[in-house]
């Protein structure tokens, strides 16, 4: 088995540990972004994804243990997305998970397969697979913005309040919420919220 300090793997590594840290303060400021222009909801989706984000990196990071105490050199490029609007937002965040579920992780795991590191070929391959649920989840969201479908739905259905946890049956949310009295964009539809029965 190729050592991991004389390999390409390492340098993959550390790139997946950047792009992940930055993808995580890119989608913390979109949340500030979504704050600012009190669309709650959208700001807990990007606080979501930036936590899984954080996870992925301190993945990264540890498979990069054995090399504690040295420096990696690497060339990479990441992307700066500044943006007026939240679905320009969404829509750039997208992008940019799509691209490392196809083609970079995986490229990251053949590189690391050659190399005989199997382990984190796999671990390439399984975050890879998560990163293509992060651009379906924002682009999912980009398009319920452009359609002003957001808050609305054309059957009923449910919306759970992010901050209480009052469930409304409609086809629109609670223009404020009846128990809390937190604004509408607070709600979210239960199928898509984490933890909620209708998942289950």
């Amino acid at each position: 088995m190729t050592e991991l300090i004389n390999s390409n793997t390492k340098e993959n590594l550390l790139r997946a540990f950047a792009g992940e840290s930055q993808a995580r303060n890119r989608y913390t400021f979109a949340a500030q972004q979504a704050n600012e222009a009190k669309v709650y909801v959208i700001e807990k989706i990007f606080k979501f994804t930036a936590d899984q984000e954080k996870e992925h990196a301190q993945i990264y990071y540890d498979l990069l243990s054995p090399l504690s105490g040295t420096n990696i050199e690497i060339t990479a490029s990441y992307p700066v997305d500044k943006a007026e609007t939240l679905i320009q937002l969404l829509k750039k965040s997208a992008h940019n998970e799509y691209e490392e579920f196809d083609p970079v992780y995986p490229d990251f795991a053949k590189v690391a397969r050659e190399e005989r590191f199997n382990n984190i070929g796999l671990i390439f391959e399984m975050i890879s697979k998560i990163e293509k649920t992060h651009g379906q989840r924002f682009d999912y969201f980009a398009r319920l913005i452009e359609d002003s479908m957001l808050f609305e739905s054309e059957t009923e259905t449910e919306w759970l309040c992010l901050n209480c946890g009052h469930v409304h049956r409609g086809k629109e949310a609670p223009k404020i919420c009846p128990v809390c009295s937190h604004i509408q964009s607070y709600f979210i539809r239960t199928e898509l919220a984490p933890f909620t029965l209708s998942q289950y």
